[in-house]
């Protein structure tokens, strides 16, 4: 393996994120877990690395880097990925498509965020999976209708995967296990399914490095 290494939890949509362009990079890592569900990451030994006590940590070059969208900006500096368009008006409104559910959804879709509101609600019937459908699918319905602004073919811009790609595929995945439904979403679907048939989109899928 290479020398870098990611502190990682295999269902967290933000190391997914890294999993990715680490792939499409094509850098070779070494694996750190860090079970969330254990608690490891509030551990003194991880706050070391992230006093936020988040997961991704990422080691490279002889940095240690964190918050998954300013990594996956110096993978892009570094490793030349395009995953934006050179244009400054279409960079701007392709970073705008990525942060809507990177930025937008992903963090009030956070576990600890749903844990909290059930125990604010006194445990009420259908929680967390209630909240998830609430932000989830309105998410998705906006991110649908800003890819009409793309040329689609057949990543969300173009060709190649990008960063909104990066960003879309782990919404999608949280989207499934909490059955917000988005098979009414043709763009969407024609994303993903071209994602999940690229190699390192498919090597990044939580199951497959669980």
């Amino acid at each position: 393996m290479g020398d870098a290494i990611l502190y990682d939890y295999w269902r967290s949509s933000a190391s997914y994120r890294l999993r990715i362009a680490l792939n499409l990079a094509g850098i070779e890592y070494t694996t750190e877990r860090v079970d969330l569900m254990k608690g490891e990451h509030k551990s003194p030994e991880h706050l070391a690395r992230n006093p936020q006590g988040f997961v991704p940590v990422l080691e490279i070059d002889g940095l240690r880097l964190t918050q998954s969208l300013a990594v996956l900006d110096y993978l892009d500096d570094t490793r030349n990925l395009g995953l934006l368009p050179k244009d400054p008006g279409l960079r701007a409104r392709a970073r705008a498509l990525a942060h809507s559910v990177a930025v937008d959804v992903h963090p009030v879709c956070n576990l600890q965020v749903a844990k909290y509101a059930t125990q604010l609600s006194g445990g009420a019937a259908g929680m967390p999976k209630a909240w998830m459908q609430h932000f989830i699918r309105p998410g998705l319905e906006a991110f649908e209708a800003l890819l009409t602004d793309f040329d689609q073919a057949p990543f969300c811009i173009g060709d190649t995967p990008g960063l909104a790609d990066i960003c879309l595929m782990p919404q999608l995945y949280n989207a499934r296990r909490w059955q917000a439904d988005f098979k009414d979403m043709p763009r969407i679907c024609a994303v993903e399914a071209a994602c999940a048939a690229h190699p390192a989109f498919a090597a990044a899928y939580p199951d497959q490095v669980r």
